[in-house]
């Protein structure tokens, strides 16, 4: 049969055409509006099913349906009551459209578009409201998830899966366009994305207003990344919205609520003394699609090997007297050493000979059992437990794993970093939220090695506690705060407060105070504001401050399960349709009840692909002893099994391409061979990394000359020759990482601040005499005092 019009791979129509975004960020709130365009090309009344992800921490506020001349908003209600009044209306012959919230994880929801007769068009709107993080570099991230792939869901864990329907991101049949507009206090001065984008335009002469868009035919090979600058620094800011009109006065929605953004900055007395102690756990994905690239750009660069590269640089900048350990997990999980060892040059050298050959080789995506198996070690005294979790977070069970991260938060501090393209959000901003630490993604062009460098820093900040929040409000006015209490305060970074303002005073002046102390000193970084509502704001800051109590109902329901759980249930419901923002629970349904005719004959089900990324992923494996025989081996979780014809000599190695997406899943069976050997490392910087000490010093030997570009005979002859060989070499090593690689200082910074104490611990002479003679023989002119001696 001739089809025409949009197909899948499977040659099936595909009823969505086009998706129309339109993104309004008003200094770090972004409201989002999304449009999907469906027409059915059929000669039969179609279902269409789209399963997409939207950020983790977006609060869906709306959804409506256009068909025709026709505009239907839907109504949030008790999800299992929308599911049947959807099947009703459909049974009936109506038209109608449910909008879900996955079960497993809050960044996956499921769009039905139900009874669109043969011809028939239908726009559908949906809308939410989200926070935007703030990036190490002060930078806004918006992210637009166009990627899905699918998640791995464990043996034994709840619920279903998530059915996701993935296809090669250059198989998507449905056009994507997106445009935004920003607006600020303080001027933009600039937007960059990892996709192409039109030139920034200003719609103000004060740069305070900008509208940018992403340039026409995206590949669906990325998700669209947003970084916005603003030209000030972030500033500590208050809003208040008043509430709704139409809501009961004591109610979230009836009462004013205010938004308070807090940027505390350390002095930097405080700051330049880095923790010397801490137990530093690394948990390392190492499933199948962990062998996939790194971003698109460079097909050589595996996520794995970029794991490696950061692990390497993370041992080399741990500070002496801490303990450390390594973990890897994939569908089962092992460790380096037993239990954290403490920091010295035999145990690093161990550890670094087991990362130079880990692979991307344990199956699927198991983080819930070495999470359970870390929580369960005794920590260290006076040896504080960061943990820094690495996936490319296609994982199925996301909150059951949130709720553990949770359970054990007082115990230490998570540094979550997700890795490549659809890494859930849900899961990686989770983590860090839960585990009262920072988040982080690695997309597109982004070096791995830079971001968790910064996280490094964060963890070796000096711990802040103590911390409380006062209010200072006119009388007869009082604060429910809303938000989960401030747990943890990192430099330059946001903390934020959400309050439900209760009562009436003719006075309106007001201030915020958030108490800390740090390093056994009292600080506070206090707000002023006025009870008079913002204008233009919509309800947003209300639907914000929704998602967080609707979130944490849900956790302490899960916590509690069994106990009063109808109760919690009614709570989570009655907030998510008073507030009209999605929950769990909740769904939103929308009914055409028009009088038009009928849909007459059986729905066909036609299910939207989103894309995922597919990669051909190289399997070693040996002849069977049979020869000249079949092998099948299966690609999880897609399951599609595929069939080698092996015509070599027996025992010979033979390479099979997948074509499958996400995790590997090797067939115990078969015979495997090694993982093919990678090409030697090249970067001269990580050549330089590799050769430093535990205690911060390099030796002067051939491999180091060689990473200068020098001969050993001209390193040892231009030496003072009242300097030992190991303060020669240090220095050698400051003044080329500070001559030569200066654009990737977040990454060496925290090794040479350790150098650097190394040569001061020294007491070594004639150390000026030292800087001038290694400037002289590497031609550089780097000063005495920029490499910290």
């Amino acid at each position: 049969m001739n089809r025409c019009g949009l197909l899948t791979a499977q040659k099936n129509p595909v009823p969505l055409k086009s998706v129309e975004v339109e993104l309004q960020v008003k200094d770090h709130v972004a409201t989002v509006i999304s449009t999907l365009n469906y027409q059915n090309k059929e000669d039969k009344p179609i279902e269409a099913l789209f399963v997409f992800p939207l950020p983790g921490d977006a609060a869906v506020c709306h959804f409506s349906a256009d068909i025709g001349q026709t505009h239907i908003v839907a109504e949030l209600k008790e999800k299992q009551q929308a599911r049947e009044e959807y099947d009703d209306a459909l049974s009936s012959g109506q038209q109608a459209f449910l909008l879900e919230e996955s079960e497993q994880s809050p960044d996956i929801f499921s769009l039905s578009v139900g009874s669109l007769p043969p011809g028939e068009s239908a726009s559908i709107m949906l809308q939410y409201v989200i926070e935007l993080a703030v990036e190490a570099d002060g930078a806004l991230r918006f992210c637009l998830p166009a990627v899905l792939n699918p998640r791995y869901q464990p043996q034994g864990s709840e619920g279903p899966g998530v059915p996701v329907s993935s296809v090669p991101a250059s198989e998507i049949p449905y056009s994507l366009s997106f445009s935004a507009r920003v607006s600020s206090p303080r001027p933009v001065s600039k937007v960059e994305s990892s996709c192409s984008l039109e030139p920034l335009q200003y719609l103000n002469t004060d740069h305070t207003e900008a509208a940018v868009k992403l340039a026409a035919g995206h590949k669906f090979d990325r998700d669209v990344e947003l970084l916005i600058y603003y030209k000030d620094a972030h500033q500590p800011s208050a809003v208040v919205e008043a509430g709704q009109d139409s809501a009961k006065p004591g109610t979230l929605m009836g009462d004013p609520v205010v938004m308070v953004s807090l940027y505390p900055e350390f002095p930097e007395s405080v700051m330049s003394k880095r923790a010397s102690c801490g137990e530093f756990v690394f948990l390392v994905d190492r499933s199948g699609s962990m062998q996939c690239p790194t971003n698109n750009w460079n097909q050589q660069e595996t996520r794995i090997s970029s794991a490696r590269d950061t692990l390497l640089l993370l041992l080399k900048s741990l500070p002496m007297g801490c303990y450390f350990n390594i973990y890897g997990f994939g569908s089962r999980y092992d460790h380096i050493f037993p239990k954290s060892v403490e920091y010295s040059e035999k145990s690093m050298e161990e550890a670094l000979k087991k990362v130079e050959v880990m692979q991307a080789d344990l199956g699927g995506t198991e983080i819930l059992q070495p999470l359970q198996h870390i929580y369960s070690q005794p920590c260290i005294s006076n040896q504080p437990r960061q943990l820094f979790v690495f996936t490319d977070g296609e994982v199925g069970n996301t909150k059951e794993v949130l709720d553990l991260v949770r359970k054990n938060a007082g115990s230490h501090r998570c540094f979550s970093f997700g890795i490549g393209e659809g890494a859930s959000s849900a899961l990686i901003n989770g983590l860090a939220q839960e585990g009262r630490g920072h988040a982080q993604f690695i997309t597109g062009s982004d070096r791995m090695q830079a971001k968790v460098m910064q996280s490094l820093k964060f963890a070796l900040q000096p711990v802040v506690k103590d911390i409380s929040v006062t209010w200072d409000l006119p009388k007869g006015v009082s604060a429910t705060v809303l938000s989960p209490p401030i747990t943890t305060i990192f430099q330059g970074q946001r903390s934020l407060v959400y309050a439900q303002l209760s009562g009436k005073s003719s006075q309106t002046d007001c201030s915020v105070t958030v108490n800390y102390t740090l390093g056994d000193h009292p600080y506070e970084s206090k707000q002023q504001f006025n009870l008079n509502p913002a204008k233009d704001t919509g309800l947003t800051v209300h639907r914000l401050a929704a998602r967080i109590l609707i979130r944490s109902l849900e956790s302490e329901e899960r916590e509690n399960r069994g106990k009063s759980n109808e109760d919690m249930k009614r709570k989570v419901v009655e907030l998510s349709v008073q507030s009209g923002v999605s929950s769990h629970h909740t769904a939103f349904i929308a009914v055409n009840k028009d009088n038009g005719d009928a849909v007459q004959g059986p729905l066909v089900r036609r299910n939207v692909p989103t894309p995922g990324l597919f990669h051909c992923l190289p399997m070693m494996a040996m002849c069977s002893p049979v020869g000249h025989h079949m092998m099948a081996m299966r690609c999880a979780p897609a399951g599609r099994p595929m069939r080698v014809m092996c015509s070599a000599p027996v025992g010979s190695p033979m390479m099979a391409m997948c074509s499958a997406p996400v995790d590997l899943m090797m067939d115990k069976r078969c015979d495997f061979g090694a993982a093919v050997p990678e090409q030697p490392r090249r970067d001269p910087l990580l050549q330089l990394v590799s050769l430093q000490k535990a205690s911060g010093c390099w030796l002067l030997d051939a491999a180091l000359a060689s990473v200068l570009g020098k001969t050993s005979e001209e390193v040892e002859k231009s030496k003072p020759a009242e300097v030992s060989s190991e303060v020669w070499a240090t220095i050698l090593a400051l003044i080329w990482l500070h001559g030569f690689k200066m654009d990737a200082k977040d990454e060496w910074e925290l090794l040479a601040v350790k150098a650097a104490s190394w040569v001061q611990a020294q007491n070594a002479p004639c150390v000026k005499e030292c800087v001038d003679a290694a400037n002289a023989l590497l031609g550089y002119k780097v000063q005495k005092d920029a490499l910290g001696l």
